[in-house]
């Protein structure tokens, strides 16, 4: 069964690629043929990127059936990285036939010779080769086995450690609470700063030492603002509970209670990242047309009117960028903050998927469980980025 799924599946891949392929040079008025060659081969090459890898053990005949459908959309991901360039030129041919004209390489700042813009990326490309791309690549090595930090040797389990998280109770926990408190982070952080930059930007006394006071705080660390957040939270000696305590308010066990430690941790970092954000936004409304606001004031609009209808469109580019930054910073690093304030409780209430990464990977030293963990946080939050720019981006408003 498995040398026969080593020959079925880059057949079975290829003509999938050839027909595709075919199919849209019959549109560009290319041969055929040529087309279909050009995608079996392409999809032929690329199933086996990472069936070759794993020894074709998903398609195993003593293997599960979510490991038969891991395999497949694996498989459909290898064909993808071949076929997406040259599905690429042919879209540009599509255009072209059709007229639609295209910046030139001047236009676009593109350097005329290629081999320069690589031979200055050279220094950059190999620095990403050593501290990225090779620990990625000894990562997902370490995805496919099951071994321990001090362990003599390590056994291959194919995508064992992936598929188990689809039933681990724990994990799953997380991942939801991951994306809550990645969506509070974002949505209180970022309409919270544009509030505060409105207001810091009004024309009053001393504006800009207020501004430089509300942006320092992006200067200090994520485990520097989970101290700050434990002193002024803590139960016993607390700030929160002292002023909560003045108007009759019984003292609350904050770090403790399963239902406020998410609270305390999303303000903290939202704290933490307000500065960054409130750095760009008052950036955006220094530039915003004044003729506009002006234009809108004599017809009678209201600061209110004139703020949604002018000012937030207007600072669409800035939102979603900060969208993007807000939500990598949501999913990376707040384990610092976590880490000082909660350790990840009370009763796991604040253990996200970057924790939960450590705990498995350090505490426990499973290193192949945490590699599939780190993978799978990694393509999620890649994925929620592309879905960004797929949706968000359309109603951007980049003027000009």
């Amino acid at each position: 069964m498995g040398q026969w799924m080593q020959v079925l599946v880059p057949l079975l891949a290829g003509l999938s690629g050839a027909l595709w392929v075919g199919s849209r040079f019959r549109r560009i008025e290319r041969p055929v043929l040529l087309g279909a060659a050009l995608g079996g081969l392409a999809g032929g090459l690329g199933s086996l990127i990472f069936m070759v890898p794993l020894d074709f053990c998903t398609f195993a005949p003593e293997r599960k059936v979510i490991d038969l459908v891991f395999g497949v959309g694996l498989v459909l991901a290898g064909m993808a990285i071949p076929l997406w360039p040259l599905l690429a030129w042919i879209r540009k041919e599509q255009e072209r036939r059709l007229g639609i004209q295209r910046a030139t390489p001047q236009e676009r700042g593109i350097f005329k010779q290629g081999w320069l813009a690589w031979l200055l990326l050279l220094p950059t490309f190999t620095i990403l080769v050593v501290f990225l791309y090779y620990p990625g690549l000894d990562t997902l090595r370490l995805s496919t086995l099951l071994t321990f930090v001090g362990a003599p040797r390590s056994r291959f389990v194919c995508v064992d450690n992936f598929t188990a998280l689809l039933t681990d109770a724990t994990y799953l926990r997380s991942l939801g609470i991951t994306f809550a408190i990645s969506a509070a982070i974002v949505v209180l952080g970022l309409s919270g700063s544009l509030l505060i930059a409105t207001l810091a930007y009004q024309p009053i006394r001393g504006a800009a030492i207020y501004r430089v006071l509300l942006i320092w705080p992006y200067a200090i660390s994520p485990a520097v603002a989970g101290i700050i957040f434990f002193i002024l939270f803590n139960p016993l000696g607390g700030v929160a509970n002292y002023l909560l305590g003045l108007v009759g308010i019984p003292r609350l066990n904050w770090l403790s209670d399963p239902n406020l430690a998410p609270w305390v941790v999303i303000f903290a970092s939202v704290w933490k990242q307000m500065g960054y954000n409130i750095l760009f936004y008052l950036a955006g409304l220094q530039n915003l047309p004044k003729d506009l606001l002006e234009a809108a004031a004599i017809d009678g609009a209201g600061a209110l009117r004139r703020f949604f209808a002018i000012t937030l469109p207007l600072l669409s580019p800035i939102t979603f960028f900060l969208v993007i930054t807000n939500m990598t910073y949501a999913f990376f690093d707040i384990f610092g903050t976590i880490d000082l304030l909660t350790a990840g409780g009370p009763s796991g209430s604040t253990s996200v998927l970057i924790y939960e990464i450590y705990k498995i990977g350090v505490s426990s030293g499973n290193l192949g469980r945490a590699a599939a963990q780190s993978i799978v946080l990694f393509l999620i939050v890649v994925g929620l980025t592309i879905l960004q720019f797929r949706t968000t981006e359309r109603n951007v408003t980049y003027g000009g």
